[in-house]
C-alpha cells in the first residue's frame, strides 16, 4: 500500500467524531467535496471502506471505527506533548554558557547569579573563568563578560557592574623597610607581586594614569602568580607591592592591614559588560541571566 498521508487520517477522525460532512469540513476550513474525496482517497488506498454514507449522517463500518479507537488516543497524546512544548518554550531552561575573568565571577557575577539557580531550577549555568578575551560564537559561550572597552562592536553589550579602578597596595610591614613610592617608575626598585596572564602567557604591565597622560611599568619582584586573589593575600603576608582591583582590598584598607599608594596615579576602567550575539537574546533562560545581571 503507498505511503498514508496524515492529514488523510486527521480528516478521517473529523469526519468520524463529527458524523457529518458539512461539520467536519467547516471544522476543517476546507470546502465539502475536498474533504470528501480525500477520504474516498483514503478508503481506497488501505482498500477497505471506513464510513457508510447515508443522506443525513455518516457512521463508521466496523473497520473505520476500530480505525478511529486506534488514532483518537494517539492524537491526543502528541496534542499533549506539543502543548507541554510550547509551555517548555516560554519556560526558562537550559544551559547557559559563559566567558568571564576571576575578578568579574567572585566580585560582580557569582553574587548576581546565586539566586537565579535558587529561583529557576530548569537552568544550568556554566561559568569559565579565563583572563583573555574569547571569541564566544567560535568557542561555543552564550556571552561573554569584559570591561566595555574591550567588547566587539558587532555584538550587544549591556553594562553589568559599575566602574572600578585598579589600586597599588602594600602592608605596614613591607612599607616600615622600604621607601613608600610617590611616582609609578619607583616601582621599578621595589619587590612587585607579578601577575602572569592565563591566556597570553606574558607578564601584566602595571597601567597607570594621571592628568590625561598613561604609563606602563613593567615592575619586577621574585613572586608570580596567576591569581588575583593569591595575589591579595600575599600582599598581606608582606611580600611586597600589588596591583588589583580596589574592591578586592577595600576591606584591608579600611582595617589598615593594607596601605594605599599612587592613588592619584591610579586609572579608573568602564566597568564589566555582557556581550552576546543577538540572536541569544530572546531565549527565555538567558534572558532571566540578563536581566540579573543588568547594572
Amino acid at each position: 500500500m503507498p505511503k498514508t498521508d496524515f492529514k488523510d487520517l486527521m480528516w478521517f477522525l473529523t469526519v468520524a467524531d463529527e458524523g457529518n460532512f458539512t461539520r467536519a469540513a467547516a471544522k476543517l476550513g476546507v470546502v465539502q467535496s475536498t474533504l470528501s474525496h480525500r477520504i474516498k482517497r483514503l478508503e481506497t488506498r488501505m482498500g477497505i471502506r471506513l464510513l457508510s454514507r447515508t443522506t443525513r449522517s455518516v457512521s463508521t463500518t466496523e473497520a473505520g471505527e476500530r480505525l478511529r479507537r486506534t488514532l483518537a488516543p494517539r492524537v491526543a497524546e502528541i496534542e499533549e506533548e506539543i502543548a507541554a512544548l510550547l509551555e517548555l518554550r516560554d519556560k526558562p531552561a537550559g544551559t547557559v554558557r559563559i566567558t568571564l575573568s576571576l575578578h568579574a565571577l567572585t566580585q560582580l557575577i557569582w553574587p548576581k547569579l546565586r539566586p537565579v539557580l535558587r529561583d529557576y531550577p530548569d537552568i544550568r549555568l556554566e561559568l569559565n573563568v579565563d583572563s583573555g578575551f574569547r571569541d564566544i560564537v567560535e568557542d561555543g559561550f552564550d556571552a561573554g563578560i569584559r570591561l566595555g572597552e574591550s567588547v566587539e562592536h558587532d555584538m550587544i553589550a549591556l553594562r553589568v557592574g559599575a566602574d572600578w579602578r585598579l589600586v597599588a597596595v602594600a602592608s605596614p610591614g613591607y612599607l616600615a623597610t622600604h621607601d613608600r613610592p610617590t611616582h609609578p617608575q619607583d616601582l621599578l626598585a621595589h619587590d612587585c607581586i607579578n601577575r602572569r596572564l592565563t591566556t597570553a602567557g606574558g607578564l601584566y604591565a602595571w597601567e597607570f594614569e594621571k592628568d590625561g597622560k598613561e604609563l606602563r611599568v613593567r615592575v619586577d619582584g621574585r613572586l608570580t602568580l596567576n591569581d588575583e586573589a593569591t595575589i591579595v593575600a600575599a600582599a598581606l603576608d608582606g611580600v611586597g607591592i600589588a596591583y588589583v582591583p580596589e574592591d578586592m582590598v577595600a576591606a584591608h584598607l579600611e582595617s589598615g592591614a593594607l596601605e594605599l599608594l599612587l592613588d592619584d596615579w591610579s586609572p579608573r576602567f568602564a566597568g564589566y559588560h555582557i556581550y552576546y550575539p543577538s540572536r541569544h537574546q530572546n531565549l527565555p533562560a538567558f534572558k532571566v541571566v540578563v536581566s540579573a545581571l543588568r547594572h
